[in-house]
């Protein structure tokens, strides 16, 4: 291909060539003919061919990955058809005036290389950006924009078949996995999963708070649950609500008890459930992903401001989560229960039950453009507190068996969204849902 990339774009040329500068040409017409004719259907068959479905011998795991990984081919080969062509122009023009080429081909032949090449690096990009998953809206507004920049684009484009070439690599590492756990059923747990989701969400039908995450624990033998609990009701309001889904849930499947997991808020509304409503002897395991058990220092700030402007502010907010569907939505008291004095008073009064197993995880993000969505709580929970993955802190985290910090090898880190798979991103060093596949493996080890 890298041979056929250096002549088939001379194709106008080449033929000029043939049929005046050569004896063969020159003496016998229907065989000139024939050979031209021949010679243009193979130069577009495979022209093609690279175009629609470029050959590659890595291994194919679905449709998504083989357009996005031709496409990656395909603007590596539209690169290349560049440089080799700047290459040939700049040091052919001697030739071409020797041959007394018409200067009508030489620029007909100009037109079809450019045409050529810029079919090939805007069918490969436009290909990388309407499959790659690691490429988000706002990069992929970013990547389309700068790759219409000269001299620019060529690093933008090398950056994309980059994106490109790492996603492949990390889902052939997903298909190796799921290939060695078929049947293995490692997130079948003796008891039902039920996911407690944070404040600001509710779990709706079609947008999962927990991304891919509960898809891929069913695929490995777990049973799902959620809290269905409100987005802005207070701690002691949404215990009830986790309160009444876990009994039905034990009804409904004839299961003593439950393990549930719980993200950001939602830890201290199961917490608050287990320990005051008398659930106990109901909830096998309780694991909290980045809960804030001892508060938030920013949250303290955010108390300060006049009360009579917090008070409109959580009006407008429960106004608007009604229309979400939240029965009884408090934003003026529910915000409130993140500062840090509220949560001294509410760890002395909630207390761990003993035949309970409480485990906690968090991560942290690494600078303030991290994760733009929290760059502003990063910076004073930062200078405050610590170490955080944009709203908690590595200590306000950590409650009953701590069992660490999720971290990636990459710039960015993993923030308070990134750790409930928000985004639906995968991130360099870090597998958002192996990660709850081994967290859920590891109670079903332990028994739960």
């Amino acid at each position: 291909m890298y041979i056929f990339f250096i002549f088939a774009p001379h194709i106008v040329l080449l033929g000029h060539f043939f049929s005046e500068h050569t004896k063969f040409g020159q003496d016998n017409f229907i065989c000139k003919w024939i050979i031209l004719t021949a010679m243009i259907v193979f130069i577009s068959y495979l022209w093609m061919k690279v175009n629609i479905a470029p050959h590659t011998k890595k291994q194919i795991v679905n449709l998504r990955l083989r357009v996005m990984l031709g496409g990656r081919r395909i603007v590596l080969y539209g690169l290349y058809t560049a440089l080799i062509q700047t290459v040939i122009y700049l040091t052919s023009h001697a030739a071409i005036q020797n041959f007394g080429i018409p200067k009508k081909i030489v620029i007909i032949d100009s037109i079809i290389v450019v045409l050529i090449i810029i079919t090939l690096l805007v069918n490969g990009m436009l290909r990388i950006l309407c499959t790659s998953r690691r490429l988000n809206i706002v990069k992929r507004l970013i990547v389309g924009f700068w790759s219409f920049i000269p001299i620019i684009n060529i690093f933008i484009m090398l950056y994309a078949c980059h994106i490109a070439e790492m996603e492949y690599d990390h889902e052939c590492y997903k298909v190796i996995n799921h290939e060695a756990r078929v049947d293995s059923a490692v997130c079948k747990t003796k008891y039902p999963l039920v996911l407690v989701h944070g404040v600001g969400f509710r779990d709706l039908k079609y947008i999962n708070y927990w991304g891919r995450i509960p898809k891929e624990l069913i695929r490995n033998g777990a049973k799902v649950y959620y809290g269905n609990q409100e987005a802005w009701g207070t701690v002691e309001y949404n215990a009830k609500d986790i309160k009444n889904k876990i009994l039905d849930i034990l009804k409904e499947t004839g299961c003593e008890k439950v393990n549930i997991i719980a993200h950001s808020k939602g830890g201290l509304d199961a917490r608050y459930m287990i320990s005051k409503l008398e659930m106990g002897d109901y909830v096998a395991s309780l694991t909290m992903i980045s809960s804030p058990h001892r508060g938030c220092k920013f949250v303290d700030i955010a108390c300060k401001i006049p009360d009579k402007i917090y008070k409109a502010v959580a009006r407008f907010f429960d106004k608007h989560y009604k229309l979400l569907g939240d029965k009884n939505p408090d934003f003026y008291t529910a915000s409130r229960q993140f500062s840090t004095y509220h949560s001294k008073k509410f760890n002395e009064e909630v207390k761990d039950v003993e035949q309970v197993y409480y485990q906690s995880y968090t991560s942290v993000v690494k600078n303030i453009f991290s994760d733009y969505v929290v760059a502003i709580p990063y910076i004073f929970v930062k200078l405050t507190e610590g170490e955080n993955d944009g709203l908690v802190a590595i200590d306000s985290a950590k409650w009953g068996e701590f069992k660490g910090i999720f971290r990636n090898k990459g710039r960015r880190g993993i923030s308070h969204g990134d750790i409930i798979d928000l985004r639906r991103d995968d991130y360099k060093g870090f597998d958002v849902i192996e990660k709850y596949v081994k967290i859920v493996s590891e109670l079903k080890n332990k028994g739960y």
